[in-house]
């Protein structure tokens, strides 16, 4: 089964750094945006290999007003 996953992502130093939005624990890194991602696409597959539970979250987002 197919699902569509949020990749959120930055860079640090040099590195793409990223999360799945919608599954907690998801991170990793790579040199370029494509190496992130199939590192992102790695890490998923062992979490799954390992028979950790995907959560079914209702992802929620509110606006947030920070001084900076």
């Amino acid at each position: 089964m197919l699902k569509n996953f949020t990749l959120e992502y930055w860079k640090d130093e040099g590195w793409f750094v990223g999360k799945l939005k919608e599954v907690p624990g998801v991170f990793s890194q790579g040199e370029t945006l494509e190496e992130l991602e199939e590192n992102i696409k790695e890490v998923f597959a062992l979490m799954k290999q390992e028979g950790d539970e995907i959560p079914n979250l209702q992802i929620q987002t509110k606006e947030l007003v920070l001084d900076i």
